[in-house]
């Protein structure tokens, strides 16, 4: 059993000050804000002198870890590296992440995925699979090599074994069949949510897909079609709609902070933070996967960031809490609101709301302890001192 006293806890819901925090088997047993002696010489009661304890954060969109790439190395010790690669920074739940590729590697990165979800449930629950069902005028980063519409008998291969570890899956409407998306919407698994990424749908189409089992839509503003006065677009569409969530990279180069403030503004608590990081602690400079090549820019101003050869933004350079510094510093986004984006509404669209993303009775430990300014100075994965 450990405590937490002297603590600033954000429970996901409020503030409380001077609390204390109880956690037993990897479960927070209790938060009080009554007085707690600070002179203890028990090992297990850890003063945080007045730190942030926040919940874990939860990332749905990230390739790689400090040096290994889920495409390129798709096996179980890459997913395990990936989860130790982010956790240190306080993603405590997070889907690895492939981009476009052929359908053998993405079997084998969910089989991957399988084994290390099994091993730790909360901490890697899924998949997302990013592509290679892709608008090519859209595909941003991706390479042409992979970006296609399913071939003949394809989508059965996919969903006939490990379906169920596919939590998100980003695809582009409107190159599929009605055919192909009844199809998939058929075969995928209960918890496999579809997400609409790299498309190049009109208003129209973007709006069908929403309102025809499509609950999600992928970084917004970054390989879609933009918001126009007489085409509202893919942007549009995702502003207008009721129910939509969307996913927006808040690195300060995917988006400038100005666009992330106005969909905050816009969308609430249906938009929600993703790292989208390809390498992170430190980056990898230089990483070729076939035609897909990138290197990292350095930037004085900022965490840098990842190109292909083509000058297209290949994924970020940071993790998840380097999202919420930059939305609160950047984007004016106030604290409790961008932290939530990072940790309860992620949770609760894939369907952990009820056991991560918040410090509350009965919650997995997971718990982040930061300065006021959000620097990292401990990191518990149920109840593990991991950092």
């Amino acid at each position: 059993m450990n405590q937490f006293i002297n603590a600033t806890v954000f429970t996901g819901e409020e503030w409380l000050s001077n609390a204390s925090v109880r956690i037993d088997n990897g479960r927070i047993q209790e938060i009080s804000t009554a007085e707690t002696s600070t002179e203890s010489s028990d090992p297990t009661v850890i003063d945080l002198n007045g730190d942030y304890l926040l919940p874990g954060f939860v990332d749905l969109q990230l390739y790689g870890g400090s040096s290994q790439f889920l495409n390129d190395q798709p096996t179980p010790e890459t997913v395990r590296h990936i989860y130790d690669s982010h956790v240190r920074n306080g993603t405590t739940t997070l889907l690895p992440t492939i981009h476009s590729t052929s359908l053998d590697i993405m079997q084998q990165s969910m089989a991957a995925v399988q084994v290390v979800r099994k091993e730790n449930p909360l901490g890697v629950p899924g998949i997302h699979i990013e592509g290679p069902y892709f608008n090519p005028i859209k595909r941003g980063a991706h390479s042409m090599a992979y970006v296609r519409t399913p071939a003949d008998g394809e989508l059965e291969t996919l969903f006939g074994t490990n379906a169920d570890v596919i939590r998100i899956l980003t695809l582009a409407p409107e190159i599929l069949t009605p055919e192909q998306f009844n199809t998939i919407k058929r075969l995928k698994h209960a918890n496999t949510l579809l997400s609409l990424g790299h498309s190049n749908a009109t208003y129209q189409q973007a709006t069908a897909a929403f309102n025809d089992g499509m609950p999600l839509a992928t970084h917004l503003y970054n390989a879609m079609r933009g918001y126009e006065s007489r085409e509202p677009g893919v942007v549009g569409a995702v502003f207008d709609h009721p129910t939509v969530r969307a996913s927006i990279i808040a690195d300060s180069y995917h988006c400038n902070p100005t666009t992330i403030r106005i969909a905050y503004r816009l969308l609430g608590e249906r938009l929600f933070l993703i790292s989208d990081a390809l390498f992170a602690n430190p980056p990898r400079h230089t990483f070729e996967l076939g035609q897909f090549i990138v290197h990292f820019e350095p930037d004085a101003n900022g965490p840098g960031r990842y190109v292909n050869n083509e000058g297209n933004l290949a994924g970020s350079a940071i993790t998840l809490i380097d999202c919420v510094r930059i939305a609160v510093e950047q984007a004016g986004i106030p604290l409790t609101n961008a932290l939530r984006m990072a940790s309860v509404i992620p949770a609760e669209i894939i369907g952990l709301g009820d056991h991560i993303g918040k410090i509350k009775a009965g919650y997995a430990a997971n718990l982040v302890r930061t300065t006021n300014s959000l620097e990292t100075k401990g990191v518990w994965a149920s109840g593990e001192k991991i950092a």
